[in-house]
């Protein structure tokens, strides 16, 4: 039998919700490789299953990732697991279907269930359109850019966070889209699974004293506005506007590039009318 690479979704939390053609695929599969092998091993020995178990990871996944694909093209089938959800979401298994597809490499897709998609059915928010941000960046200024990037995005916006990091994670949102409506989906199909429910500044003032824990989904009502109008700089005289621009930090030849640029003009004939 050829081999194949199968991407397998395990439960985020209660293990009834894994389905039997995920527990068929690990039963029969030559190898498994796991996010994290201590945390996989409990899930294959609560199924009774007794296969061979290696690591594949941020840090290991271009060498993993090679030694898979090698398995697959010699006829193994290898099982790819994550520590709950899909491989692939917001996982280095993204990066090995890629590999997959540029060596013309057999996978396939064993579904399962996901908490960005179980967080927004439960918000309340319109999911006809919605936008999966991941996780944001660790460092503060890079996850200013990023919020502030989203700030007239029409769409729900869903993020997965990290207990200690949530607290900053609602107030740099709050500070950077305004006090919109939101939803924390901590624990999803867990026995302490909660929606706490409310603007972005009730969030906060919830969450701001006591232990968090748990995996988290924030999910954010989109923007009521598409963008920030475009201001017509065309309007302001030339001159004006040139002194503007070499006040705010631009040199002279950089000024006028800029002034054509917003009147359709050479630059050549921006020069002549601030000579005049």
């Amino acid at each position: 039998m050829s081999g194949k690479l199968y991407l397998c979704g395990t439960p985020i939390g209660n293990l009834e919700d894994i389905t039997f053609r995920v527990l068929e695929t690990l039963k029969s599969c030559d190898v498994v490789y796991a996010e994290d092998t201590r945390h996989s091993i409990r899930l294959l020995n609560h199924f009774g299953i007794s296969k061979p178990l290696h690591s594949y990871h941020d840090h290991n996944q271009e060498q993993a990732g090679n030694e898979i694909i090698s398995k697959v093209q010699k006829g193994e089938k290898v099982a790819l697991i994550t520590d709950a959800g899909m491989p692939g979401i917001s996982d280095p298994g993204e990066n090995l279907v890629v590999k997959c597809i540029e060596s013309d490499t057999p996978f396939e897709i064993i579904p399962g269930v996901t908490a960005f998609s179980m967080a927004l059915v439960g918000s309340g928010f319109s999911t006809g359109q919605f936008v999966f941000e991941g996780f944001l960046s660790r460092d503060k200024r890079q996850k200013r850019k990023h919020i502030e990037r989203l700030k007239y995005e029409r769409r729900t916006l869903l993020f997965y966070e990290s207990p200690h990091r949530l607290k900053e994670t609602l107030r740099l949102l709050f500070e950077g889209l305004g006090d919109r409506k939101a939803v924390v989906a901590r624990e999803l199909t867990k026995k302490f699974e909660t929606f706490q429910r409310g603007n972005l500044s009730e969030l906060m003032e919830f969450y701001d004293s006591g232990t968090i824990k748990g995996e988290i989904v924030i999910v954010l009502e989109g923007s009521e506005t598409d963008a920030e109008p475009v201001f017509d700089f065309s309007e302001i005289p030339i001159k004006e506007r040139y002194e503007s621009l070499m006040e705010g930090g631009l040199d002279n030849k950089e000024a006028m590039k800029v002034i054509a640029k917003e009147r359709n003009m050479k630059k050549s004939d921006v020069y002549s009318l601030l000579l005049e």
